[in-house]
C-alpha cells in the first residue's frame, strides 16, 4: 500500500525532467504521459502497458478517448470532484475535445505536469485548467 503523500513525492523527484515526446525517463525526458507512466511504475513496481507511437495530434486524429479508455484499464475511476492529492487528472485542452493531458495533483490548488517546450513542473491548478478536467483515477494500492 501507497499513501497519497508518497506519491505526490515520488511526482515531485520528476520535476526538472524534460520534456521528450512519448519519453518516460526520470532526469532523462518525459511527456504527460510518460511521467504518468514512471510514476506509476514506481510506486506499483509493475510497468503499465507500452503506448503504440503517436503523434502530438493523435486525440484529434483519431476522434477517441484513447488516453481515459488507457488510464481506466490500470488506474481506478474517480469523478473529476472527488479527485485529491495523489490522484491523476485528464483534461480537455480545448471543449469538446479529447481528453489528451494528463498531470498528478499534489493538493493546495497544485499538480505536477510536463509539457512541450519545458520541463516537468508543478503549477497552480488554476480556473483554466479546473475547466477542463475530463477524468480523474487513482492509483491502485492507495490508503488515504
Amino acid at each position: 500500500m501507497i499513501s497519497r503523500l508518497d506519491i505526490v513525492a515520488v511526482a515531485r523527484t520528476w520535476i526538472g525532467t524534460p520534456y521528450h515526446h512519448q519519453g518516460a525517463l526520470r532526469g532523462v525526458g518525459c511527456d504527460c504521459l510518460g511521467l504518468v507512466r514512471g510514476v506509476y511504475q514506481q510506486i506499483t513496481g509493475k510497468s503499465p502497458e507500452t503506448p503504440p507511437p503517436y503523434t502530438p495530434d493523435w486525440a484529434e486524429a483519431a476522434g477517441e478517448e484513447t488516453l481515459i479508455a488507457a488510464a481506466s484499464r490500470h488506474l481506478i475511476k474517480l469523478s473529476v470532484d472527488e479527485a485529491g492529492p495523489g490522484d491523476v487528472v485528464l483534461f480537455r485542452l480545448s471543449p469538446g475535445a479529447m481528453a489528451k493531458h494528463a498531470g498528478i495533483l499534489l493538493g493546495q490548488g497544485r499538480m505536477v505536469h510536463a509539457y512541450s517546450g519545458r520541463a516537468v513542473v508543478e503549477v497552480h491548478l488554476g480556473p483554466w485548467w479546473w475547466r477542463r478536467r475530463a477524468a480523474s483515477f487513482r492509483f491502485p494500492g492507495v490508503t488515504d
